[in-house]
């Protein structure tokens, strides 16, 4: 991660929304032939040309982890733990997820979609082309199948790349927490119910257990997996986010895509993850938010050998920003990542904790045509101008997506 291959005076050949050809001007026209001229448009089969005028170019950000379907946001709770209440106490007092599911379930699939819509608008023009988003605060298999199809809907009206997980596996409904052996029946509604009919439907293409003291244990979570991939689902984990309970081991074990959060990860936790293809995904501004001081160990994940991500966790509770380039200012300035490692954590490392590091992620002859413009002048500055809009324009399979 010590090198992102950047370059300059480079230009990006694009057709048929896939990138074919990279490198000095003359070159890639040679390459392609005479096939037109500069301003020939109306000759058929004359190129379009786009002069990004020597600013940035990168590959369109990947945002690994979104919860991105959600009703209200949550800005109260952030009071509350600035007079000193905890994630676990919000929760208990019927906070964090369990809010968000109450209101979810009041709303219909529409309003779903129509306040979805308007925030993937927010993180493409942060720079994100591609984009995964949970399910999760619905609960129940009618909320949850509701999210993955707003989803699905979604999927079908922007040029945005969107990967869906079902995370049915977030909490334990508050209707089953209070009823003996509710737990139990929840976990085997999980197993019999929901992956079956979300995988036999396509809604998903991940299953994401919430793996922590108080939520799903890590034989619960063995259990959900195995059902999700016995299903067709590929594998992720919310694992070690706030206490080390050996999740970032099980994400290993199991061949998990990814590992989520990681901040109380152990010093086995790394060793696995680095000893596997797992991917570390870390967040950075969900500690940031809670105002915790511990981050997870960037440096330990990179020196053991481990493929780190960074993703912005954006959701209502304790990650609410869309902004992915912030998020590479916090590795810089947190968890002391070069900005070669930011911007190949939030590309080509997002892509593979997508599965999906043969197609995105990077400008290279193959690839699909997924590119950010930024008005920098060194790819340094993305980090360095922190929370600010820097992205002017970006295309998703050679489609544009946001321009600003």
């Amino acid at each position: 991660m010590v090198d992102a291959g950047i370059r300059t005076d480079v230009a990006i050949a694009i057709a048929d929304g896939r990138i074919v050809a990279v490198g000095a001007m003359t070159d890639v026209e040679r390459e392609l032939g005479d096939i037109g001229h500069r301003g020939d448009s109306d000759r058929p089969g004359s190129p379009e040309y786009i002069d990004c005028a020597g600013r940035v170019v990168t590959p369109g950000l990947v945002d690994s982890h979104t919860h991105a379907v959600f009703g209200r946001a949550r800005y109260d709770e952030q009071e509350l733990r600035a007079a000193g209440a905890g994630y676990m106490e919000i929760a208990e007092k019927g906070g964090g997820i369990h809010s968000s599911v109450r209101d979810l379930r009041t709303r219909g699939q529409d309003e779903l979609l129509a306040l979805t819509r308007v925030r993937l608008q927010r993180l493409a023009r942060y720079g994100a082309t591609t984009v995964e988003i949970k399910s999760g605060y619905g609960l129940s298999l009618d909320d949850e199948l509701k999210s993955l199809r707003v989803i699905a809907g979604l999927q079908s009206e922007t040029s945005l790349r969107l990967v869906p997980t079902w995370l049915g596996a977030h909490e334990i409904p508050r209707d089953h927490r209070d009823r003996q052996d509710g737990r139990h029946e929840y976990i085997a509604q999980l197993v019999r119910e929901q992956i079956p009919i979300v995988a036999r439907e396509k809604l998903a293409t991940f299953a994401d257990v919430f793996c922590e003291p108080g939520v799903f244990t890590l034989e619960e979570t063995r259990t959900i997996l195995d059902a999700a991939r016995a299903h067709g689902l590929r594998l992720k984990l919310h694992a070690d986010e706030l206490e080390p309970c050996g999740g970032a081991e099980l994400a290993a074990e199991l061949g998990a895509t990814s590992a989520d959060h990681l901040a109380a990860i152990s010093e086995a936790g790394i060793a696995a993850l680095a000893g596997s293809n797992t991917v570390a995904t870390l967040l950075p501004g969900t500690m940031f938010f809670l105002g915790r001081t511990r981050q997870a160990p960037a440096r330990g994940l990179i020196d053991a050998g481990a493929v780190v991500a960074l993703a912005t966790d954006f959701n209502p509770g304790t990650s609410p920003t869309p902004n992915l380039p912030l998020i590479t200012t916090m590795g810089v300035s947190q968890l002391r990542m070069s900005v070669a490692e930011v911007l190949l954590a939030t590309t080509v490392n997002g892509a593979a904790a997508l599965g999906l590091a043969g197609v995105t992620g990077q400008i290279a002859s193959g690839f699909s045509a997924d590119i950010a413009l930024w008005d920098c002048e060194d790819a340094r500055e993305i980090p360095y101008w922190y929370g600010d809009a820097r992205c002017v324009a970006t295309w998703c399979c050679g489609e544009p997506v946001h321009t600003a």
